[in-house]
Protein backbone atom coordinates (compact mmCIF):
# COMPACT_ATOMS: atom_id res chain seq x y z
CA UNK A 1 0.00 0.00 0.00
CA UNK A 2 2.83 2.43 0.78
CA UNK A 3 4.49 1.73 -2.57
CA UNK A 4 1.35 2.59 -4.48
CA UNK A 5 1.00 5.92 -2.69
CA UNK A 6 4.63 6.79 -3.40
CA UNK A 7 4.18 5.98 -7.08
CA UNK A 8 1.08 8.15 -7.22
CA UNK A 9 2.99 11.13 -5.83
CA UNK A 10 5.65 10.73 -8.50
CA UNK A 11 3.19 10.98 -11.41
CA UNK A 12 3.33 14.50 -12.87
CA UNK A 13 -0.08 14.75 -14.54
CA UNK A 14 -3.54 14.64 -13.01
CA UNK A 15 -4.82 12.09 -15.55
CA UNK A 16 -2.07 9.58 -14.85
CA UNK A 17 -2.42 10.02 -11.13
CA UNK A 18 -6.12 9.26 -11.28
CA UNK A 19 -5.64 6.24 -13.55
CA UNK A 20 -3.07 4.67 -11.27
CA UNK A 21 -4.84 5.41 -8.01
CA UNK A 22 -8.37 4.28 -9.00
CA UNK A 23 -7.60 0.52 -8.90
CA UNK A 24 -5.97 0.94 -5.49
CA UNK A 25 -8.97 2.92 -4.23
CA UNK A 26 -11.34 0.26 -5.53
CA UNK A 27 -9.27 -2.44 -3.84
CA UNK A 28 -9.25 -0.55 -0.55
CA UNK A 29 -12.97 0.10 -0.87
CA UNK A 30 -13.63 -3.58 -1.57
CA UNK A 31 -11.70 -4.65 1.54
CA UNK A 32 -13.58 -2.10 3.63
CA UNK A 33 -16.93 -3.42 2.38
CA UNK A 34 -15.83 -6.99 3.11
CA UNK A 35 -14.87 -6.05 6.65
CA UNK A 36 -18.21 -4.35 7.23
CA UNK A 37 -20.00 -7.43 5.91
CA UNK A 38 -17.96 -9.68 8.21
CA UNK A 39 -18.70 -7.48 11.23
CA UNK A 40 -22.41 -7.45 10.39
CA UNK A 41 -22.46 -11.24 10.01
CA UNK A 42 -20.63 -11.70 13.32
CA UNK A 43 -23.09 -9.38 15.02
CA UNK A 44 -26.05 -11.35 13.68
CA UNK A 45 -24.52 -14.65 14.82
CA UNK A 46 -23.73 -13.22 18.25
CA UNK A 47 -27.19 -11.76 18.68
CA UNK A 48 -28.77 -15.18 18.15
CA UNK A 49 -27.01 -16.39 21.30
CA UNK A 50 -26.75 -13.12 23.26
CA UNK A 51 -29.91 -11.22 22.44
CA UNK A 52 -28.98 -8.04 24.31
CA UNK A 53 -25.40 -7.71 23.08
CA UNK A 54 -26.12 -4.35 21.41
CA UNK A 55 -27.47 -2.84 24.62
CA UNK A 56 -24.61 -4.38 26.59
CA UNK A 57 -22.07 -2.70 24.30
CA UNK A 58 -23.89 0.64 24.61
CA UNK A 59 -23.97 0.37 28.38
CA UNK A 60 -20.27 -0.49 28.61
CA UNK A 61 -19.41 2.41 26.29
CA UNK A 62 -21.39 4.89 28.41
CA UNK A 63 -20.11 3.61 31.77
CA UNK A 64 -16.43 3.44 30.76
CA UNK A 65 -16.57 6.82 29.05
CA UNK A 66 -18.19 8.43 32.08
CA UNK A 67 -15.79 6.83 34.57
CA UNK A 68 -12.81 8.15 32.61
CA UNK A 69 -14.27 11.51 31.56
CA UNK A 70 -15.51 12.78 34.94
CA UNK A 71 -12.18 12.80 36.85
CA UNK A 72 -10.23 13.99 33.79
CA UNK A 73 -12.74 16.78 33.19
CA UNK A 74 -12.67 17.90 36.81
CA UNK A 75 -8.90 17.94 37.16
CA UNK A 76 -7.97 19.04 33.62
CA UNK A 77 -10.62 20.14 31.13
CA UNK A 78 -13.64 18.65 29.39
CA UNK A 79 -12.32 18.61 25.78
CA UNK A 80 -9.36 16.53 26.94
CA UNK A 81 -11.73 14.31 28.90
CA UNK A 82 -13.77 13.61 25.77
CA UNK A 83 -10.68 12.91 23.67
CA UNK A 84 -9.52 10.33 26.20
CA UNK A 85 -12.79 8.79 27.40
CA UNK A 86 -14.61 8.22 24.09
CA UNK A 87 -11.88 6.04 22.49
CA UNK A 88 -11.50 4.07 25.73
CA UNK A 89 -15.26 3.54 25.92
CA UNK A 90 -15.33 2.37 22.32
CA UNK A 91 -12.40 0.04 22.92
CA UNK A 92 -14.13 -1.50 25.93
CA UNK A 93 -17.34 -2.04 23.95
CA UNK A 94 -15.46 -3.69 21.08
CA UNK A 95 -13.57 -5.93 23.50
CA UNK A 96 -16.86 -7.00 25.08
CA UNK A 97 -18.35 -7.73 21.66
CA UNK A 98 -15.31 -9.79 20.70
CA UNK A 99 -15.73 -11.90 23.81
CA UNK A 100 -19.44 -12.37 23.21
CA UNK A 101 -18.82 -13.27 19.56
CA UNK A 102 -16.28 -15.90 20.57
CA UNK A 103 -18.73 -17.45 23.03
CA UNK A 104 -21.41 -17.47 20.35
CA UNK A 105 -19.06 -19.20 17.92
CA UNK A 106 -18.30 -21.90 20.49
CA UNK A 107 -22.02 -22.32 21.21
CA UNK A 108 -22.75 -22.79 17.50
CA UNK A 109 -20.37 -25.76 17.18
CA UNK A 110 -20.82 -27.33 20.61
CA UNK A 111 -22.07 -30.89 20.38
CA UNK A 112 -20.97 -31.39 16.78
CA UNK A 113 -18.44 -34.18 16.14
CA UNK A 114 -14.97 -32.78 15.62
CA UNK A 115 -15.67 -29.46 17.37
CA UNK A 116 -12.93 -30.01 19.94
CA UNK A 117 -10.32 -30.80 17.28
CA UNK A 118 -11.33 -27.69 15.34
CA UNK A 119 -10.90 -25.52 18.44
CA UNK A 120 -7.45 -26.96 19.17
CA UNK A 121 -6.32 -26.51 15.57
CA UNK A 122 -7.04 -22.79 15.91
CA UNK A 123 -4.84 -22.46 19.00
CA UNK A 124 -1.51 -20.66 18.90
CA UNK A 125 1.63 -22.42 19.97
CA UNK A 126 3.30 -25.76 19.36
CA UNK A 127 0.17 -27.91 19.28
CA UNK A 128 -0.39 -30.78 16.85
CA UNK A 129 -3.78 -32.43 16.44
CA UNK A 130 -4.68 -35.78 14.89
CA UNK A 131 -8.49 -35.78 14.73
CA UNK A 132 -10.56 -38.90 15.25
CA UNK A 133 -7.90 -41.51 16.03
CA UNK A 134 -10.81 -43.57 17.40
CA UNK A 135 -14.44 -43.32 16.29
CA UNK A 136 -17.62 -45.23 17.08
CA UNK A 137 -20.86 -45.63 15.17
CA UNK A 138 -22.48 -43.18 17.60
CA UNK A 139 -20.07 -40.44 16.44
CA UNK A 140 -18.14 -40.59 19.70
CA UNK A 141 -14.49 -39.93 18.98
CA UNK A 142 -11.07 -39.38 20.46
CA UNK A 143 -8.52 -36.94 19.02
CA UNK A 144 -4.83 -37.02 19.86
CA UNK A 145 -3.04 -33.78 20.72
CA UNK A 146 0.71 -33.37 21.10
CA UNK A 147 2.13 -30.37 22.91
CA UNK A 148 4.77 -29.35 25.40
CA UNK A 149 2.75 -31.05 28.12
CA UNK A 150 3.02 -34.41 26.35
CA UNK A 151 0.13 -36.29 24.72
CA UNK A 152 -3.47 -35.28 25.40
CA UNK A 153 -6.36 -37.56 24.46
CA UNK A 154 -9.48 -35.45 23.91
CA UNK A 155 -12.80 -37.26 23.71
CA UNK A 156 -16.16 -36.04 22.42
CA UNK A 157 -19.33 -37.78 23.52
CA UNK A 158 -21.12 -38.96 26.67
CA UNK A 159 -18.79 -39.93 29.49
CA UNK A 160 -20.13 -43.47 29.81
CA UNK A 161 -19.44 -44.19 26.13
CA UNK A 162 -16.03 -42.57 25.70
CA UNK A 163 -14.31 -44.04 28.75
CA UNK A 164 -13.39 -47.28 26.99
CA UNK A 165 -12.19 -45.33 23.93
CA UNK A 166 -9.91 -43.24 26.11
CA UNK A 167 -8.65 -46.32 27.95
CA UNK A 168 -7.79 -48.10 24.69
CA UNK A 169 -6.00 -45.07 23.23
CA UNK A 170 -4.14 -44.47 26.47
CA UNK A 171 -2.93 -48.06 26.55
CA UNK A 172 -1.85 -47.87 22.92
CA UNK A 173 -0.06 -44.55 23.34
CA UNK A 174 1.68 -45.72 26.52
CA UNK A 175 2.96 -48.75 24.65
CA UNK A 176 4.43 -46.52 21.95
CA UNK A 177 5.69 -43.74 24.25
CA UNK A 178 6.14 -45.15 27.78
CA UNK A 179 8.21 -42.17 28.95
CA UNK A 180 5.82 -39.41 27.76
CA UNK A 181 3.09 -37.94 30.04
CA UNK A 182 -0.44 -38.74 28.86
CA UNK A 183 -3.48 -36.66 29.83
CA UNK A 184 -7.18 -37.14 29.18
CA UNK A 185 -9.84 -34.48 28.64
CA UNK A 186 -13.50 -35.26 28.08
CA UNK A 187 -15.31 -32.57 26.10
CA UNK A 188 -19.07 -32.37 26.50
CA UNK A 189 -21.93 -30.84 28.44
CA UNK A 190 -22.04 -33.24 31.39
CA UNK A 191 -21.02 -31.94 34.84
CA UNK A 192 -17.67 -33.78 34.86
CA UNK A 193 -16.77 -32.74 31.31
CA UNK A 194 -15.14 -29.65 29.79
CA UNK A 195 -17.19 -27.35 27.61
CA UNK A 196 -15.82 -26.48 24.18
CA UNK A 197 -15.48 -22.82 25.17
CA UNK A 198 -13.14 -23.76 28.05
CA UNK A 199 -11.05 -26.35 26.19
CA UNK A 200 -8.21 -24.01 25.27
CA UNK A 201 -7.89 -22.86 28.86
CA UNK A 202 -7.75 -26.45 30.11
CA UNK A 203 -4.98 -27.29 27.65
CA UNK A 204 -2.89 -24.27 28.56
CA UNK A 205 -3.16 -25.19 32.26
CA UNK A 206 -1.37 -28.50 31.71
CA UNK A 207 2.29 -28.58 32.85
CA UNK A 208 4.81 -27.85 30.10
CA UNK A 209 7.69 -30.24 30.75
CA UNK A 210 8.90 -30.87 27.20
CA UNK A 211 11.08 -28.81 24.88
CA UNK A 212 9.90 -27.93 21.35
CA UNK A 213 12.42 -30.35 19.84
CA UNK A 214 11.03 -33.16 22.01
CA UNK A 215 7.49 -32.30 20.91
CA UNK A 216 8.50 -32.59 17.26
CA UNK A 217 10.21 -35.93 17.95
CA UNK A 218 7.08 -37.29 19.67
CA UNK A 219 4.96 -36.16 16.75
CA UNK A 220 7.20 -37.95 14.25
CA UNK A 221 7.25 -41.13 16.35
CA UNK A 222 3.48 -41.18 16.65
CA UNK A 223 3.10 -40.73 12.91
CA UNK A 224 5.51 -43.61 12.29
CA UNK A 225 3.76 -45.90 14.79
CA UNK A 226 0.35 -45.09 13.32
CA UNK A 227 1.54 -45.98 9.82
CA UNK A 228 3.14 -49.18 11.11
CA UNK A 229 -0.13 -50.32 12.68
CA UNK A 230 -2.02 -49.82 9.43
CA UNK A 231 -1.86 -53.22 7.73
CA UNK A 232 -0.75 -53.49 4.12
CA UNK A 233 -3.70 -54.75 2.03
CA UNK A 234 -3.06 -58.22 0.63
CA UNK A 235 -4.34 -59.09 -2.85
CA UNK A 236 -7.41 -61.27 -3.01
CA UNK A 237 -7.38 -64.58 -4.83
CA UNK A 238 -4.51 -66.95 -5.58
CA UNK A 239 -0.91 -65.83 -6.01
CA UNK A 240 0.39 -65.30 -9.55
CA UNK A 241 2.02 -68.15 -11.42
CA UNK A 242 5.18 -69.33 -9.77
CA UNK A 243 3.85 -68.40 -6.31
CA UNK A 244 5.87 -65.18 -6.15
CA UNK A 245 4.68 -62.07 -4.42
CA UNK A 246 4.58 -59.02 -6.72
CA UNK A 247 7.40 -56.51 -6.20
CA UNK A 248 4.91 -53.80 -5.23
CA UNK A 249 3.86 -55.86 -2.18
CA UNK A 250 7.33 -56.70 -0.96
CA UNK A 251 8.84 -54.93 2.06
Amino acid sequence: MTVVLAADLAVPTRVNRMSTSEPAKKKRGGKFVERLAAIRENYRMTRKVHRWVGWEMLGIFVVVSAVVAIPVGLFLNWPTALLISLPLGLLAAVAWFSRRAMNAAYASIEGQPGAAAAVIESMRGNWSVTPAVAVTKNSDLVSRVVGRCGVVLVSEGPSARVQHLLANERKKTARWLPEVPIFEIQVGTEPDQVRVAKLQRELTKLPKGLRPAEVNDIRRRLDAFSKRETPVPLPKGPLPKGGKIPKSMRG
